[in-house]
């Protein structure tokens, strides 16, 4: 199999492409003692806003590198289409596993495969939506390939995470490098929040006026407790634990310092598995028992929907394409990687055959932990990896080694280098359109030669720049202001239980072991 080099998205040949010329121009006038110096500025001004995440247990800021990437009017409007067209498809899917399995019958996708799918949640079948709506926000993971295809590398549709950095990452380079905006009218992303609470809002049962939405959170031991604090703020709702909510009569109620609310609906950032301990773990401290029962009452909304994993399963991921065509009798806008099924024997049999040029995924896994990248593996681990394909290879899919696109990054004695970077728009669906927000988490590998780009592997994320089509589209020229300096929302709810102070230390324990388990999905 061939290799191919990959295809930078700033520079040919040394030159700066005609899009980036001005940014690039201003970029090389930064010496890189001025570029050190940003960069401590950046660090500093992230560490006051609080702006961080966990990685091994230590929290820090998200490395927010100061060269943006830029998208222009025509690849947007290309980017946007595919995704919307794959969120419908998609919703149509979980719509049918969940209800009447027509696809079963016309033989689109195995049954084995779905039922197989630890996502699969037979206790998801007879929740409704009260909109039709389980894929209330999505994250679609895109990368480009050698020859500049954008290509789908998975689907990410449970409670993708990252959004929050997408908003503070355009705050972060507006105080610290400003005058790369002088020459670039660029879409506002400060519109996401908004349309987020609007999308819930529209979820709600029974169409109620004034509904009432909380984000639900493992805790803040979990790797992405700053993303749910942050979206609860923007929104105007409560950040609440699993233990500030209960059931009664299949309907759901938080508990505040002026007596029980009714609850309509939970922007949820807690795994089904952990979410209600009657129908999934028992052992869950996180969740609310009950939960899942005033659902299917109809008398809460849970976003995203229980059981929305077995669309973003890895193994499914091979056949969305013939889902798109199926539910919506459209071609695919945005191609996926080249995918192998490990089910069906000719393809298992390729694959272990050429293990040492192809990229092998767990199926289960997320955050980039457990790939076996061939190229680059030992012979011991590729004899590893063979043997547990063999055993299952439902746990299993194969890709070619995709050479991901690069763009300029400032690296650690400021001069600029090329480092590989993939991209993760993100969309709301409110049930009469899906919107995509202009812009999106573009991930970058840190490390020289690294193509794993996600954050808990050690990987940073740039601004991402869609350029605007006109001057009357909302642009963004962020100032910083003091109230970006607030104290987090102050909540008026109170716990279900004792503080953790006067805890047993056993379940204080448990407690921290299963909210760093409810890691930030696919980070």
């Amino acid at each position: 199999m061939a290799h191919f080099q990959a295809l930078d998205e700033f520079l040919v040949e040394g030159q700066p492409r005609e899009l980036v010329a001005t940014l690039w121009q201003e970029l090389t006038k930064i010496t890189p003692p001025d570029w050190i110096s940003k960069a401590k500025q950046r660090d500093l001004y992230l560490a006051m806003q609080g702006i961080t995440f966990t990685l091994s247990g230590v929290e820090r800021p998200l490395p927010v590198d100061l060269v943006p990437r830029i998208i222009d009017v025509a690849e947007w409007k290309h980017l946007e289409a595919g995704i919307k067209q794959r969120i419908k498809a998609l919703e149509l899917f979980l719509d049918d596993v969940y209800g009447k399995q027509h696809l079963f019958a016309d033989r689109v996708v195995p049954k084995s495969l779905i039922v197989t799918s630890e996502h699969f949640h037979r206790s998801a079948h007879g929740i409704k939506p009260a909109n039709g709506v389980r894929i209330h926000v999505s994250g679609i993971d895109i990368v480009r390939d050698q020859h500049g295809v954008l290509r789908v590398l998975e689907d990410n549709l449970r409670s993708p995470s990252g959004v929050s950095y997408v908003l503070e990452n355009r705050r972060t380079m507006a105080h610290v490098v400003p005058e790369l905006f002088n020459d670039y009218s660029i879409r506002s992303v400060d519109e996401y929040p908004e349309r987020l609470l609007a999308a819930l809002v529209a979820a709600a049962p029974e169409r109620k006026s004034h509904p009432n939405v909380v984000v639900l959170t493992p805790g803040v031991h979990n790797s992405a407790h700053f993303e749910h604090a942050f979206l609860a703020r923007r929104m105007g709702v409560e950040l609440v634990e699993g233990r500030d909510l209960y059931c009664k009569n299949n309907q759901v109620f938080m508990r505040t310092t002026k007596g029980s609310e009714q609850v309509d609906v939970i922007y949820r950032r807690i795994d089904d598995d952990f979410l209600d301990p009657i129908h999934f773990k028992p052992d869950s401290v996180l969740g609310i028992p009950g939960i899942i029962n005033a659902a299917r009452a109809n008398n809460v909304t849970i976003a995203n929907g229980v059981g929305n994993g077995v669309a973003d399963d890895k193994a499914l991921y091979p056949y969305v394409p013939k889902l798109i065509e199926y539910y919506l009798n459209e071609t695919p806008i945005i191609p996926n990687v080249d995918t192998y099924d490990l089910q069906l024997p000719d393809a298992l049999d390729f694959v272990l055959s050429n293990l040492s040029e192809l990229v092998v995924k767990p199926v289960a896994g997320s955050g980039g932990y457990g790939i076996t990248i061939g190229p680059r593996a030992s012979k011991d681990e590729l004899k590893e990896v063979a043997k547990e394909i063999s055993k299952n290879p439902r746990n299993w899919i194969a890709q070619p080694l995709i050479a991901l696109s690069t763009c300029p990054t400032v690296v650690e004695d400021g001069t600029i280098a090329s480092r590989h970077i993939d991209f993760r728009p993100f969309a709301v669906n409110d049930g009469n359109e899906v919107w995509v927000l202009p812009g999106g988490l573009t991930r970058v590998a840190l490390v020289a030669g690294n193509v794993v780009v996600n954050s808990s592997q050690g990987g940073g994320s740039k601004d991402t720049w869609v350029l605007a089509a006109s001057e009357s589209e909302p642009q963004s020229y962020p100032e910083i202001t003091a109230d970006e300096l607030e104290d987090p929302l102050d909540s008026e709810i109170i716990p279900a239980t004792a503080g953790p102070d006067v805890l047993p230390i056993t379940r204080i324990q448990q407690q921290e072991e299963q909210q760093q388990q409810i890691g930030a999905i696919h980070a």
